[in-house]
């Protein structure tokens, strides 16, 4: 697979600078002295280079508070502060040159066919509480993001994983702005009942990062017929490298994953939607690290290993190729 271009559709980096990691260093160095813990780092910069990653969805993410994370947000003003954290982070890379924000088609063609090192960055918003109200949409849309998740958990926008619910009132506004607007909604983690709310209103449709129903069961993953749906839209649909995401019974980070459990899921949808509609959302360091992946996936350089399980003729595609063309053709 070497000179197969990456896009990788889900990745939290500015989320995991805002906990500490500098992702400029090489990743031996940030594994050195990782301020978060047990949840070894397998992303950085270099490693994304060392991956053939040209591109990905970074996002803003805001954590809600919880147990697990009393600093998270409580409210709207304090989702806001956070995403807006993250989007002076990504600003600070790009003058740095450590990445391009990609906002157009055009641009991501152009980036791709490029020799610029800098990593390709296209805005994926995951949950939507940051937006204050549908009114709040451009704003957001000024500042780079081209699709929003309204779920993580549940939020104000909708029911999403573990917390089962249709949209709100003001779910409903959103997606329907958002569909005036030309922003496209992000299925990953839409409960059931919140996905087909947003499905009547007619917004375009992706699953940056969602694992099979059919391999591994809950609500956090795609039924047949919300994937289904998602490709009714030209969507396509990201593989999620998280080991309970992947095969079902599996102790938490006991490394018992294989890659091939992960193409299962490819396989799956193949079969469900056609190989032109699968890829890649890793989701690597979004609240896990290396002792959750496949094996064979202990930094991010080793994701490649993942397209040797596929059919060689689809490779490519899965690689990045699906992506570029949505993102050309839809951005």
């Amino acid at each position: 697979m070497s000179g197969v271009p990456v896009i990788d559709g889900h990745l939290d980096l500015a989320y995991n600078a805002l906990n500490g990691r500098d992702l400029t260093l090489t990743l031996d160095v940030l594994q050195s002295g990782d301020p978060v813990a047990g949840q070894t780092a397998t992303v950085t910069f270099s490693e994304l280079r060392a991956a053939g990653t040209r591109v990905c969805l970074g996002t803003l993410f805001a954590l809600p508070h919880s147990a697990d994370a009393p600093g998270g947000y409580c409210d709207h003003a304090q989702a806001r502060a956070q995403a807006l954290a993250q989007l002076e982070t990504y600003q600070r890379w790009e003058d740095g040159g450590h990445l391009r924000r990609l906002r157009l088609g055009k641009e991501v063609a152009a980036h791709l066919a490029g020799t610029d090192p800098a990593l390709g960055v296209v805005l994926l918003m995951e949950g939507a509480d940051p937006v204050r109200d549908a009114d709040d949409l451009p704003f957001w849309i000024d500042a780079g993001v081209r699709m929003i998740g309204p779920a993580w958990g549940r939020t104000r926008y909708a029911g999403g994983t573990d917390a089962p619910g249709p949209l709100t009132a003001a779910g409903r506004d959103l997606v329907a702005a958002m569909c005036d607007l030309g922003v496209t909604l992000d299925a990953s983690h839409l409960d059931d009942a919140a996905f087909w709310d947003a499905a009547e209103l007619g917004p375009r449709m992706v699953a940056s990062h969602a694992n099979a129903r059919a391999r591994v069961p809950g609500n956090r993953h795609l039924s047949d017929e919300m994937a289904r749906a998602v490709v009714a839209t030209g969507g396509v649909i990201g593989l999620v490298f998280l080991d309970t995401f992947i095969r079902p019974g599996v102790h938490a980070g006991a490394k018992e994953v294989a890659l091939a459990d992960l193409a299962d899921h490819a396989r799956h949808y193949a079969k469900l939607v056609g190989w032109d509609h699968v890829a890649l959302g890793s989701d690597m360091d979004g609240g896990f690290g290396a002792e959750r992946t496949p094996v064979g996936i202990e930094r991010y350089r080793d994701l490649p290993r993942f397209l040797e399980e596929l059919p060689a003729e689809h490779r490519a595609a899965v690689s990045g190729g699906n992506w570029a063309r949505w993102l050309t053709a839809h951005l």
